[in-house]
This record gives C-alpha cells, sequence and structure tokens, in this order.
C-alpha cells in the first residue's frame, strides 16, 4: 500500500491500483503563527528523549545573561562615578524592561508551541488508528517524541518562570538603584551648585579686592611719582650747584659783585666820615678815635685815631660791644677787648661799638652803619645743610689757652648731631650739641682773626681753630648753629645773650 501527499491531502490506493476514497485532513498550521521563519530541529535520543539540535553558535540563557550583566554592574560600581554610575543603572533599567518584553514574547512562544504540540499529537492519534505496519509504527514514535516535547516544553517553561522571577526582581533593584543613583545625582548637583555659588562669591571678593588694590597702587604710585619728581629736581639743583663750569661762573660772579661791593661799601664810609667830620665841626665836638674797615662779615674792624694828640691805643682799655638797631641797646662782646675785632654771624643786622678808656676819660667809636651779611653766603650753607657731614681743613693754633706751634692740617667735622675734630685717622676731639659747648669767632684780634673761630667742647677742654678762608669759618660757624637749634640747643660764644630763634 503506497500513500501520496499533495496539498495537505492524503489518498488510499489498493493493489489494483483503483481509488477507493478520499478524506480531507485539517491542515496542522492553519491557526499557527510561528516567531521565526523555520520549525526547531528535533531528534530522538536514547531513552525516548526529544533533542533539540542547536546551531554552532553559541547562545547564553537569559539568567546568564542577566546574571553577568549584574557582576559587572557591582564590579564596576565602585569605579564609576555618580554620573556614569546613574547611566549604567538606567542603561540596565533598559536592558531589563527589554527583557521582559522578551519574556511576554516567550511567553506568547510557549503558549504557541503548546497549541501546537497539543494540535499535533490530536492529528497524529487521529492518523494512528487509521495506518497499520510500518506506518504505524512511524506514527507511534512521532506520538512518542511528540510526548516528550511536551514534557521538555512544560519543563523549559518552569525554568522561564523562574527567570522570569529573577528578572522582575533585578529590574525591582535597578529601578531602585536608579531612584538612589539620581538622589544621588540631585544632591552632588545642588551641592556643586553651592560650591560654584561660592565659588563665584570667592571670586567676586578677590575682584573686589585687586579693584582696590589697584586704586590704592594708583595712589600711591602717583604720590610716590610726584615725590620723586621733587627728589629729581632737587638732585638736578644740587648737580648744577656742583657742576664745576656753573661753580666757575658762580664765583667769577661772586668775585665781581664783592669787588663792587668792596668798592661801594668803601666809597660808603668815607661819605659817612665826612658827613661826621661836617657834623662834628658843626657842633664843635672833637672825634678823637674812629673804627676803620670794611662793614661786612668777614672783614676786620680796626680802631685808629683821627688826631696825633690822641692817646696810643696801647694805654687805653678797650671793650667792643654790639647796638641793636631798633632799640639802641648795647650789649658788651665777651673777650673782645683788642683794637682789632672781627664780625661774626652774630653781628649781622647790629652796630658795633668800642668803648675807650684813657685816664678815666671815655671815648667811644661806632660803626656808621649795621653789619651786612657776606655775598653767597646764605645759599652756600642752605647747601652744605643738605649734607649728613661737612669737612672743613683747618689749623689748630691754641688748645685750652696754649699756643701751637705746628701748623698740622686738621679736619673739622661738621655734622647734625656732633662736631668731631680729627688729625688723620686719629679723633681728637668729639661731642654732641650741648648746653656747654660755645662756638663763636675769634675775639682776641690779630691779623687772621676774620679766618679763626673759638670752640669750647666741654668745660675745660677748648680750640682755636683758623680756616682756609673767612667765607669757611662764617659757614662753619651758621652751619654747626643751625645743626643746634634742630636739636633745641642755642650755640654761642661766652657771655652771649641769643633769644629763641635768632
Amino acid at each position: 500500500m503506497q500513500h501520496c501527499e499533495r496539498d495537505g491531502t492524503m489518498t488510499r490506493l489498493t493493489r489494483d491500483f483503483a481509488t477507493m476514497h478520499k478524506e480531507n485532513m485539517p491542515a496542522v498550521s492553519a491557526d499557527v503563527t510561528f516567531l521565526s521563519s523555520r520549525f526547531p530541529n528535533y531528534k530522538l535520543g536514547c531513552n525516548d528523549q526529544v533533542l533539540e539540535v542547536k546551531d554552532n553558535q553559541k547562545s547564553f540563557s537569559m539568567k546568564e545573561i542577566v546574571a553577568r550583566e549584574t557582576a559587572m554592574l557591582l564590579d564596576h560600581q565602585k569605579r564609576l562615578s555618580v554620573r556614569d554610575l546613574t547611566y549604567k543603572f538606567e542603561k540596565g533599567l533598559a536592558a531589563a524592561a527589554k527583557l521582559s518584553v522578551e519574556d511576554k514574547l516567550k511567553e506568547a512562544a510557549s503558549l504557541e508551541k503548546h497549541v501546537l504540540l497539543k494540535k499535533l499529537r490530536d492529528a497524529l492519534e487521529a492518523l494512528r488508528g487509521r495506518v497499520t505496519g510500518k506506518n504505524k509504527d512511524d506514527v507511534e514514535s512521532a506520538v512518542s517524541m511528540v510526548k516528550a516535547l511536551a514534557v521538555q516544553l512544560a519543563k523549559r517553561e518552569g525554568e522561564l518562570l523562574h527567570e522570569k522571577e529573577e528578572v522582575k526582581k533585578l529590574a525591582n533593584f535597578l529601578k531602585q538603584a536608579s531612584e538612589e543613583a539620581k538622589r544621588l545625582v540631585e544632591e552632588e548637583r545642588s551641592i556643586a551648585r553651592a560650591e560654584i555659588e561660592n565659588a563665584r562669591a570667592a571670586v567676586q571678593r578677590v575682584e573686589e579686592a585687586l579693584q582696590e588694590h589697584e586704586q590704592l597702587s594708583k595712589a600711591s604710585g602717583k604720590q610716590d611719582y610726584d615725590e620723586l619728581l621733587k627728589e629729581v629736581q632737587e638732585a638736578r639743583r644740587i648737580k648744577m650747584l656742583h657742576q664745576p663750569s656753573k661753580v666757575m661762573d658762580m664765583e667769577f660772579e661772586l668775585r665781581a659783585l664783592r669787588v663792587q661791593l668792596m668798592e661801594k661799601s668803601m666809597r660808603s664810609v668815607h661819605l659817612h666820615k665826612e658827613l661826621a667830620m661836617l657834623k662834628m665841626n658843626e657842633d664843635e665836638l672833637a672825634h678823637i678815635y674812629e673804627i676803620d674797615g670794611q662793614e661786612l662779615l668777614g672783614s676786620c674792624l680796626l680802631i685808629q685815631k683821627c688826631f696825633d694828640e690822641a692817646a696810643d691805643l696801647s694805654e687805653c682799655s678797650i671793650q667792643w660791644y654790639r647796638v641793636a638797631s631798633d632799640s639802641g641797646k648795647r650789649d658788651p662782646i665777651s673777650g673782645a677787648t683788642k683794637s682789632v675785632y672781627a664780625p661774626e654771624p652774630f653781628d649781622v643786622g647790629r652796630f658795633l661799638m668800642a668803648e675807650i678808656v684813657h685816664d678815666g676819660t671815655k671815648f667811644t667809636a661806632s660803626t656808621t652803619s649795621p653789619i651786612d651779611p657776606a655775598p653767597g653766603l646764605g645759599s652756600y650753607v642752605e647747601a652744605l645743610v643738605r649734607r649728613h657731614d661737612t669737612e672743613f681743613n683747618v689749623v689748630v693754633t691754641q688748645m685750652n689757652g696754649v699756643d701751637q706751634q705746628s701748623q698740622t692740617i686738621y679736619v673739622l667735622h661738621v655734622g647734625k648731631m656732633r662736631i668731631k675734630l680729627c688729625k688723620g685717622t686719629a679723633v681728637v676731639a668729639k661731642e654732641y650739641y650741648s648746653s656747654t659747648m660755645q662756638l663763636c669767632g675769634v675775639r682776641g684780634g690779630g691779623n687772621a682773626a676774620a679766618q679763626a673761630l673759638f670752640w669750647q667742647v666741654k668745660p675745660g677742654t677748648s680750640f682755636t681753630i683758623a680756616f682756609e678762608s673767612g667765607r669757611d669759618r662764617n659757614a662753619a660757624i651758621l652751619l654747626a648753629r643751625r645743626f643746634a637749634f634742630d636739636c633745641n640747643i642755642m650755640l654761642a660764644g661766652p657771655g652771649d645773650r641769643t633769644p629763641l630763634g635768632t
């Protein structure tokens, strides 16, 4: 007996090839849909176990995939930042959702497989009663295979249900972890925003401090620039004063002015003397003595006889006085008892008068005008005041009232705090300005009186010092008195009464 299958119909034939009858069999896959385009390959193994023939490609179960992803997430959790961890959790959550969708699809496929197996088994059962012989054995074998396949499918569904539960748990865990990660991200964002605000506030404070510093720097820089400009101008002025060419020109001008002044002074003295003589003749008054010399700081004044009949000065006693030009008050000059007297800076602006006594008779002689200052001495002293220490080459003529025959050159240092006399590297005398110190021009007469001064270092120690010129002598006196005044000390000569501020 032969069977022929064509278009889903079966025809039974007899030995004489006569057609008995034809029956239509229901289509097995009429209402069944498959996920794939082909039916799975099965084979019958030992103990009638149906085995599925798998492809060569290695495939993992859903449980293994989920376990591996979970292990990877847990392994990298400690090394990931909050942002990366959130991204991973969201990715895992999406994977879990995808797995859930696939599980639903697999559940639908499993249901379709059950329906398919049931219809196949019903068809085989219907076919088994209609066939005989070898075909019946094949049908029995197919029925056994379908039953074994149904058992394996039920077992696989149990495993899928378990895996489904695991996937749900993992999805819940990933969801919670994602929410926790989102919360951590929000906290980190809030902390970052706070830190950014603090940083902005700090930057703003730094900018304000920098602006204030720049303003202060500009103000101080302008002040420093003004001070520096003043110093540069002062340095230029001093440089102009100390340039050789300028100094020489100034010296020549000063010499010419001195010559002119001396000529005018001498002419003025002669005119005053003639006028005095005329007045004396008119008043029938006889002036026996007169003062000769330039009435100028740096010169020497000499008492002379006007008549040969007058007594010789060596037989008379002499006393010089300072006479105020406004009040006429006169003050004796201590030690000035010689016929020669050299005016010192303290005499400038005052008249000088000499009182001559012979046999009880007093005669007087005075200058015709107040003592004038030396030309250029004031500016010279002002230039020296700016120095810390000024040196003068001098010769010591007397020490403690004893004449010194040696002409050794000494150096007199006039400083802002003290006066020092040196001989080479050795210090002969040094003393700070004090109330016991005295300094004035020499009052004992002599040809060099205009170039010498008297210096009492302290009680019991004194020097008479000669300078190279009268200008240096007067400059040293003025400079020392200026520095002493800055130290609240009034530096004057013996017996001088110096008003404060003179």
